[in-house]
């Protein structure tokens, strides 16, 4: 059943409208819930929106309570091709939880948390932006982290990155919610404005399971065990000069310590201005997609070797 969640006028007579398909099966009461298109330059949670309820609606009989998909909440961002909201130049993922009094964009922020809280499970499934690209993996703030560890591992994911609590992440809708204590899991994987198939495939495995693990599927499922890890273990790789990043490895790909992982050239001089080498012996999961780096850049990031 499709809703409007939530339906406001705009100017020139257009409307701002997020809408959700809600599909019950059989007379389970438990609720999981699948958002995406926060950001408009993010699509990999389209194309999963999209192939799980394929798989649902071909079979009901292995489904047991309410899925709800909400496959745009920044409908205007996703048109436009644009990360941010347009007109108000606004991420709506820096708003949360919103102002049933406020402007409009928060106005929508807090009614999409109103629709969402009380669920047994939330997935906020995002990309990487235009610049990078990432390997499946599910971020937890660690002040949050009790409890949803556990609803990971569940998800066919490759890396599970409890991260430091930094002001900003307050203002996102997976804190937000799990701060009123709905769980809340957030998915990074591929790349901005691109449909990774093979990744959308693993989580969508990933999706089943976890809703297996709630009671709320009774097919096969496959899952594989998650690397877990904390900031210690993670290395950020920013270009040191400006010029033209060429990458020597591939994405997903193990390098050992003092490895080549690209080059920094400028296309002005002939010359290679940085030599960009692995601090330590790991698996690069974000990479650098767009070439054109400026000093201070992220090149990639690398989950070292745990013994």
């Amino acid at each position: 059943m499709i809703k409007n969640i939530i339906s406001a006028n705009l100017p020139v007579d257009e409307t701002y409208e997020i809408q959700k398909n809600r599909i019950v099966c059989g007379h389970g009461q438990k609720r999981i819930c699948i958002v995406t298109g926060t950001h408009g330059d993010e699509l990999e949670g389209q194309y999963v929106c999209y192939q799980i309820q394929k798989i649902i609606n071909e079979n009901m009989n292995l489904f047991d309570g309410i899925i709800d998909i909400y496959p745009a909440v920044n409908p205007l961002g996703l048109e436009s091709m644009t990360r941010k909201v347009p007109f108000f130049d606004l991420d709506m993922n820096r708003i949360f939880p919103g102002d049933k009094d406020g402007s409009l964009v928060e106005y929508v922020a807090y009614q999409l948390i109103q629709d969402l809280k009380g669920a047994n499970l939330v997935i906020d499934i995002h990309a990487s932006n235009i610049y990078l690209k990432e390997i499946p993996q599910i971020r937890i703030n660690e002040t949050q982290s009790e409890g949803l560890i556990e609803l990971a591992r569940e998800m066919n994911i490759d890396f599970i990155w409890v991260h430091s609590a930094s002001t900003v992440l307050e203002s996102t809708l997976a804190y937000s919610l799990n701060d009123i204590k709905t769980p809340t899991l957030v998915v990074e994987m591929g790349v901005g404005l691109r449909i990774t198939k093979t990744y959308g495939n693993q989580l969508i495995d990933g999706l089943l399971n976890v809703m297996k693990y709630l009671g709320m599927y009774k097919g096969n499922t496959v899952s594989k065990e998650p690397v877990i890890s904390t900031d210690k273990n993670v290395f950020f790789l920013n270009a040191k000069e400006a010029g033209l990043f060429l990458p020597a490895i591939k994405h997903d790909f193990h390098v050992k310590k003092g490895q080549k992982i690209g080059e920094v050239v400028n296309p002005l001089t002939g010359k290679v201005e940085e030599e960009v080498l692995s601090p330590c012996q790991g698996l690069v999961f974000t990479l650098r997609e767009y070439p054109l780096v400026n000093e201070g850049s992220l090149l990639g990031r690398i989950l070292e070797n745990q013994e």
